[in-house]
């Protein structure tokens, strides 16, 4: 069987979704999935060769964070550097060929006074990764901050590693579904 291959892109404002993503990338690998973990800022446009992209990002106004909302953050104390690229416009440029293209799926998050949102970052993803032709896998996952600022909830590092397990599971599963049909 070959080696799947992921890759986790994340937006973090002030480094809460940066410790999930780098958790699911985590559960991930203990499952055997080859992944990197990359910076909304760093991570190419090009998607050849991979099986599954999570991407994640923090919610901003009830979706994924614009140019006005990361200035905000930066306001409040975020980092400047990380107000230049948010994944909703790296979702916008990310180049793919007709009928090609990782599997993706999105978590997000939020904080625990609004945990029920009826609009996230997540689900914001989702939809822009099917206006690119994505398809999704599993439906968005969101994970809790405390305040704005973090931190996370408690738990919510162990739940994003246990995510990146089962998404590792369920790729290798699809995965070996394709290769048992083709026989």
């Amino acid at each position: 069987m070959k080696t799947l291959r992921a890759l986790v892109v994340y937006e973090s404002m002030f480094g809460n979704t940066e410790q999930v993503a780098v958790a699911v990338a985590r559960g991930l690998r203990l499952e055997g999935v080859d992944t990197a973990l990359l910076e909304v800022g760093s991570a190419p446009r090009a998607l050849d060769d991979l099986d599954l992209l999570v991407v994640g990002g923090p919610t901003h106004a009830f979706s994924m964070s614009r140019a006005s909302t990361r200035h905000d953050a930066v306001a409040k104390g975020a980092p400047e550097a990380r107000a230049e690229t948010g994944l909703r416009e790296w979702l916008a440029s990310v180049r793919l060929e007709p009928g090609a293209g990782p599997q993706v799926v999105a978590f997000d998050t939020r904080a625990t006074k609004v945990r029920w949102l009826p609009q996230a970052a997540g689900p914001a993803a989702t939809r822009a990764a099917h206006r690119r032709g994505l398809a999704t896998v599993a439906r968005p996952m969101g994970f809790l901050v405390e305040d704005i600022t973090g931190p996370l909830a408690d738990h919510e590092l162990e739940r994003a590693v246990a995510w990146g397990r089962d998404l590792a599971v369920d790729l290798v599963d699809r995965e070996a579904a394709v290769v048992t049909r083709a026989e």
